[in-house]
């Protein structure tokens, strides 16, 4: 309801109460009583009028996120539903309510949104969301497009191959669009900002006229990002022609008018015979990932080996090397002879597998990297993480028996670090790194326990698409394969490093990616491994 309404109401009330002790008294005061009450009525009208618009658009937006708890259960692993579910929570809600009026049924609404508030994904929750979609984005060229329509499509525009479309479709809005557009916008990103505003800007023309409560932006709010955007990547002649459609829409903005009269300017100016070619839209260039294409070209095989890979020395065995598994061998399969790599099928049960995830649960926080000689949060790491004893559980402590077992190397503390349980989100990922330290700074070596010989990875869930370990210079891919592990040298018996073993988690497509890792040290080994000084060993 417009505020003006309210204004008026209060006015014509206050006016009611202030002269009420004399109305009776003459029917000219009467007369005058009743042509307040009927502008009372008029006023009335208009806000009964309104109020009708809003309530069947809180039935709508009811309608909307009814109908996407239906299919929660499929839907929840989906980025794209993950995405919009935080957006929601983080701003929509809060727009939803805060539109309401102060009677006391919506007061107990409001007083139940409060109760639940700090709880809600705050803003970075959301920007942190945006960026996990725009990274899925580009490492398996996805098709904006097809993103806002619930579906994974990749490569060209011309030749679209489905990766993946739910039977229940997650569609985003305009201001869902809009949203990740300006989050790339006020990163200077507009590689990713055009597309997304392009998006937003068809999906508002669509819905032009119709005002959506739980929205925080608008058809002039997107011509006039995604104009700039083109600006700033030196396409005037498009900067021009959005800024004057926005102009029809926002004809008294006089900031527009003069970004108008400056691409109107410039354009004049060029030189005849001289064309404004619209460049090409370059992707920000990253500084600190120079394998990049190589990275995002193994993630693009989603885990899958093509036949130049089959090897006759990849092979599948029983591994009964250990006393404890002579009576349950370990299914062993060599999926890489150098780099030496290992996977073992079914390592953990079903049960040691749910029961990990949930003594991790309430400990998880944000993952940290090594930088320098202390550790921080990194944009190329998107996970949360949690540190397990092996007295935590008789889990955890026969998973560490397990692992020496199969390894042959001493698992447990001060031998090996504690085990740690990851859970990757929205387009989660850690990009090419070592596990062992490169430097001699690292806090790695704070442990006393020398640098990390061996990496033993556990698979705790599958994912439905995504999320495959990569490593990038033995050029091939393992997918996440439930309860098994992976097990690999990270330094040479010389002590080096082993530079073959740069390795990274693919984003996550699809899907709920949980992992527990064992880094075990290299003091402590020298029996069980035996030094050596050939470099390639």
């Amino acid at each position: 309801m417009c505020p003006g309404v309210w204004i008026v109401l209060f006015f014509y009330l206050g006016h009611i109460e202030v002269t009420s002790g004399d109305i009776y008294s003459s029917m000219l005061t009467i007369q005058q009583a009743l042509d307040t009450e009927k502008v009372l009525t008029e006023h009335l009208a208009a806000y009964l009028e309104e109020e009708t618009y809003r309530l069947n658009d809180l039935h709508r937006f009811y309608n909307k996120v009814s109908a996407l708890h239906r299919i929660a259960d499929t839907s929840v692993s989906d980025p794209i539903f993950a995405y919009t579910l935080l957006k929601r929570l983080q701003s929509e809600w809060m727009n939803v309510v805060d539109s309401l009026e102060n009677n006391d049924n919506l007061r107990v609404l409001k007083d139940g949104y409060k109760k639940v508030e700090k709880n809600l994904p705050v803003l970075e929750d959301v920007e942190g969301a945006a960026k996990g979609l725009m990274r899925l984005q580009d490492v398996y060229s996805l098709n904006v497009k097809g993103l806002t329509q619930g579906v994974f499509q990749s490569g060209r525009s011309s030749q679209l191959g489905v990766l993946y479309k739910p039977d229940q479709v997650s569609s985003m809005s305009a201001d869902d669009c809009f949203h990740i557009g300006k989050i790339a916008y006020d990163m200077q990103d507009f590689y990713h900002s055009i597309p997304w505003l392009e998006e937003a800007v068809s999906k508002f023309q669509d819905s032009y006229g119709r005002w959506f409560t739980e929205d925080q932006g608008s058809l002039q709010d997107a011509l006039d990002y995604l104009a700039f955007s083109y600006y700033k990547t030196g396409n005037v002649s498009r900067a021009l022609d959005l800024s004057r459609e926005c102009l029809l829409y926002d004809p008294y903005n006089m900031r527009l008018a003069l970004n108008v009269a400056k691409y109107e300017k410039i354009l004049d100016e060029t030189p005849a015979g001289e064309d404004v070619l619209a460049p090409n839209l370059l992707r920000p260039n990253v500084t600190h990932l120079r394998t990049r294409d190589l990275y995002e070209g193994l993630c693009r095989t989603l885990g899958s080996q093509t036949f130049r890979y089959e090897d006759p020395r990849l092979k599948c065995s029983y591994d009964a090397n250990s006393p404890y598994l002579v009576l349950q061998p370990l299914k062993k399969e060599v999926v890489n002879t150098t780099p030496y790599i290992v996977l073992y099928h079914d390592f953990v049960t079903d049960y040691e597998a749910k029961k990990i995830k949930e003594l991790a649960a309430p400990w998880l926080q944000r993952s940290v990297v090594a930088s320098g000689m202390q550790q921080a949060q990194a944009e190329y790491r998107i996970s949360k993480s949690a540190w397990l004893k092996d007295t935590a559980d008789p889990v955890t402590r026969n998973l560490d028996t397990r692992i020496a077992a199969a390894t042959g190397l001493h698992a447990k503390a001060p031998y090996a670090e504690y085990l740690q349980v990851v859970n990757y989100g929205i387009g989660g990922h850690y990009e090419p790194h070592f596990d062992h330290a490169t430097s001699r700074k690292s806090p790695l070596y704070r442990t006393n326990a020398g640098n990390r010989i061996a990496t033993f990875m556990i698979y705790l869930s599958s994912v439905d698409l995504g999320g495959a370990t990569a490593f990038i210079y033995a050029n091939f891919t393992t997918p996440v394969v439930k309860n098994a592990a992976i097990f690999w040298w990270n330094l040479h018996r010389n002590g080096e490093g082993n530079e073959d073993m740069l390795h990274a988690g693919c984003p996550v497509l699809l899907g709920s990616k949980w992992v527990a890792n064992k880094w075990i040290h290299e003091y402590g080994q020298e029996f069980n491994r035996p030094c050596g000084l050939n470099p390639g060993e």
